[in-house]
């Protein structure tokens, strides 16, 4: 790895850039970055294309179960809603079997982007540089670690 330091000569500190928590909170950012042009032109930000793509794949959730799918809770997701619904996304509306649930569902203007998200696909694949293999291997890798830490909260 990198060059180590060593912190009032005693102990042996590594360098930021050797460090699994730096890695993974750079490379979350560089993805940002990247996904942030390509969903400019749809007025989305990435937590917002998120919810989109869960909803892609089952329309017609509560706003809790977009919540556990996106590890996100209810006062993080509400406002990201209430924005998503503002510029035609989406429609939020009480569930007539429960009325403590919102349910959320595609208007067609969020049926419709899912086209799009081939393309962003594409682009962030290409961006990353890696093997479609890789890839796969990278995300089962990176989901074990976090269920692996999410064990100890």
């Amino acid at each position: 790895m990198g060059d180590h330091s060593v912190s009032k000569g005693l102990t042996a500190t590594p360098a930021i850039s050797d460090l699994l928590c730096y890695a993974l909170y750079s490379s979350s950012l560089a993805m940002s970055r990247v996904y942030r042009p390509l969903l400019a032109g749809l007025s989305l930000t990435y937590p917002q294309y998120l919810v989109l793509m869960v909803l892609w794949t089952q329309d017609g959730l509560t706003v809790s179960e977009i919540g556990e799918s996106l590890a996100l809770n209810s006062a993080t997701l509400t406002p990201l809603l209430k924005r998503m619904e503002s510029t035609g996304y989406i429609l939020r509306a009480r569930s007539s079997a429960d009325e403590r649930q919102v349910m959320v569902n595609l208007t067609g203007k969020g049926q419709q982007t899912r086209s799009e998200s081939a393309r962003i696909m594409s682009s962030i694949t290409q961006a990353a540089g890696l093997s479609e293999t890789a890839m796969v291997d990278l995300c089962e890798e990176l989901h074990r670690l976090r269920n692996n830490l999410n064990r100890l909260v």
